[in-house]
């Protein structure tokens, strides 16, 4: 069956127009078995911010989102993709899409530069392996590709994947540098495709419902946010690969472990005003910093607190945040942002008692469910010709953040947005 193409509208590779570009929507789908316990209230809210309900199969009638024919097995749509770098995350993106985990999407292929990386995720899914991005694109048909390489190799590798007119989807952070992220956005732009930047842990469960309670205005004037990453990285992790702890491939725990929970720190205080922060190499051996903390001053008058570090031992510890205001005070704890510690407001609210114990989750491990349900998103995105809820420049505004922490942590000076840099490390060679 041919499926004809719908007109893309431009901007900021998001392609929402008007209001809605201006919009922090919460993402439709939550995740799989917890859709229908998150409420009729983020329902109503979404509908009303544009999000259509879904019946959870696409649509085969409605015209796709892509050039090329989309593959259709019964009532569902197969969005395929490819995935770039074979590495310790690519083992999450690759179980949900080559196992079948999300709804409307397959893998069709993998590359790495190491032969028997590649080898070994295309035998375990049963698709082919390329070591070269150019010569797997040029001989598959993969309407999206997954980079998941080191991030000083992520500017590079999308701009090579948009020539071919593929959507992209990037690990965190997008990129290294604030060059290179608008590099990346102007070559999608220009060959009018889709950036999507993971930050999985705005899907959480229970970073959704305290998101609901901030736009229904529960916290009245916000006063102070925390985020905290107490994880364990020893010797061992950074000596995996020779790009870990490098400053222009990888950064510290700052723009690796942290960089979700610095992301979500912004999306419920608003943009940041200045920002002081300090570090230590304090258990490895590495160019780049496995202990930071920082104190921000948010545009609204809030203040923030960043404490991460990497040296936890002997094994990780929480990945939090706390929201404090006027009118109520959340904190999500947990190994992954996955636990409800506090949650009160003045204003009660019927099923307050309930949240604690209704919206935590127990995930496996540091990564949680949150990868789930952002393919999920890409793919309503894609088909439903809807806004993502992080593109690139949602993507390049948290790297400003994080790149003005290295700024300030390079010149021992609170450092203020928008950001000039001039000696920070980041993504540049130490040679």
């Amino acid at each position: 069956m041919a499926i004809v193409r719908s007109p893309i509208k431009p901007g900021a590779s998001g392609h929402a127009t008007g209001a809605q570009a201006n919009m922090r929507s919460l993402p439709k789908k939550i995740i799989a078995g917890h859709t229908g316990m998150v409420g009729s209230t983020v329902e109503r809210r979404l509908i009303a911010e544009g999000c259509p309900a879904s019946s959870g199969d696409v649509n085969v009638n409605r015209p796709d989102y892509f050039g090329r024919r989309i593959l259709s097995r019964g009532e569902k749509l197969l969005i395929k993709f490819a995935i770039v770098g074979c590495g310790r995350i690519a083992k999450r993106h690759s179980e949900l899409l080559g196992f079948s985990q999300i709804t409307g999407a397959s893998l069709v292929a993998v590359c790495d530069v190491v032969e028997e990386r590649a080898k070994e995720f295309g035998e375990r899914f049963g698709v082919p392996h390329y070591q070269s991005i150019d010569e797997m694109l040029q001989n598959t048909d993969a309407d999206v590709v997954s980079i998941l390489t080191p991030s000083g190799m992520h500017a590079e590798h999308v701009i090579t994947a948009a020539k071919y007119k593929r959507h992209i989807v990037v690990e965190k952070p997008m990129a290294l540098t604030l060059t290179d992220a608008e590099a990346m956005i102007k070559a999608c732009d220009d060959n009018n495709i889709r950036l999507f930047v993971v930050k999985q842990n705005r899907f959480n469960v229970p970073v959704l419902k305290a998101r609901e309670a901030l736009d229904a205005g529960r916290f009245g004037k916000l006063v102070l946010g925390t985020v905290r990453v107490r994880w364990c990285r020893d010797q061992s992790y950074y000596d995996q690969d020779n790009w870990r702890g490098t400053w222009q491939y990888d950064g510290g725990v700052l723009a690796n472990q942290a960089s979700h929970h610095i992301d979500m720190l912004t999306w419920f205080m608003g943009d940041v005003e200045s920002v002081h922060a300090r570090a230590a190499t304090a258990l490895v051996d590495i160019e780049a910093e496995d202990t930071a903390v920082a104190t921000l001053k948010f545009r609204n008058g809030a203040l923030g607190i960043i404490e991460a570090t990497a040296a936890t031992r002997p094994k990780d510890i929480e990945g939090s945040i706390s929201i404090l205001g006027a009118g109520g005070s959340v904190e999500i704890a947990g190994f992954a942002v996955n636990k409800i510690r506090t949650w009160q407001f003045g204003d009660h609210d019927l099923g307050d008692e309930q949240v604690m114990e209704k919206y935590s989750v127990n995930p496996p491990n540091v990564y949680g469910f949150g990868h789930q349900a952002y393919y999920e998103h890409v793919v309503d995105c894609l088909v439903n010709d809807i806004k993502a809820i992080v593109d690139g420049h949602e993507g390049r505004q948290s790297l400003e953040l994080i790149s003005a922490l290295y700024e300030s942590i390079a010149s021992n000076q609170e450092v203020k947005l928008p950001l000039e840099v001039k000696h920070s490390k980041l993504g540049r060679s130490s040679q």
